[in-house]
């Protein structure tokens, strides 16, 4: 197959998946496209991933005052103009080939690439959505990163038991409402004493991650900490 590849370039050449933009490679972005990402600066609170001032402590004032249930923050990139584009094609524009190098971006930021004695757990969707969609784009993300790091896959160690609304207008307090519930960790997964990647597409207001982490320190896991694609900062 290696060898059919110049004929296969020749009549199927690669294409940027935003601009459309012929690469010299198979898989990733153009220089223009790569060039309007941003990413994640230093330095940064060690825990939430939010810019903070260098002279100051190595933690934002927010999680120094109500620290966090988990044990850090790791983004590919920062949620803008250009990997909102990426997100929502793969997650709704059904271009799952994407993963693969969203996937390898967020292992770039990683402080550690060997994640064999981690579980790489995806935030779950509910079974309607799962079925109407017909994958969910965390799993697809924790399966690529498991491929990278030799993490352990655990794709349904999390349930996402009911429905819940867009959380976007709601305050901390109503967000908690919403999601009271509506994540449990699987009866039948082993995941006491466990190490956790939770993997996700998007880190928005951090809610939804929150719900996971709480069901999944419930059962017993010894450490959470969060990889996602892209951050709302």
């Amino acid at each position: 197959m290696q060898a059919l590849a110049p004929l296969i370039d020749a009549v199927y050449p690669q294409r940027c998946p935003l601009c459309g933009a012929m690469l010299a490679g198979y898989d990733g972005l153009c220089g223009a496209c790569w060039g309007q990402l941003s990413f994640p600066g230093d330095p940064a609170c060690d825990l939430c991933a939010t810019p903070i001032s260098p002279e100051g402590p190595n933690r934002c004032e927010s999680c120094m005052a109500e620290p966090p249930r988990h044990r850090g923050i790791v983004a590919a990139t920062c949620y803008d103009a250009v990997s909102r584009q990426l997100v929502l094609r793969l997650k709704h524009g059904r271009q799952t080939a994407l993963a693969a190098m969203m996937a390898r971006m967020i292992a770039a930021r990683l402080p550690e690439r060997n994640l064999a004695s981690w579980a790489l757990v995806p935030v779950p969707l509910h079974r309607w959505r799962l079925w109407r969609r017909g994958y969910n784009q965390s799993a697809l993300l924790a399966r690529e990163l498991a491929g990278l790091t030799g993490g352990t896959l655990m794709v349904d160690a999390l349930i996402r038991h009911r429905r819940t609304p867009s959380l976007g207008g709601l305050d901390r307090a109503e967000r908690a409402q919403a999601l009271q519930g509506a994540i449990t960790a699987h009866p039948r997964r082993l995941l006491r004493d466990r190490r956790v990647m939770l993997v996700d597409d998007v880190l928005t207001s951090g809610a939804t991650s929150q719900a996971c982490v709480d069901a999944l320190l419930a059962a017993g896991v010894r450490e959470v900490r969060i990889a996602c694609f892209a951050r709302v900062i």
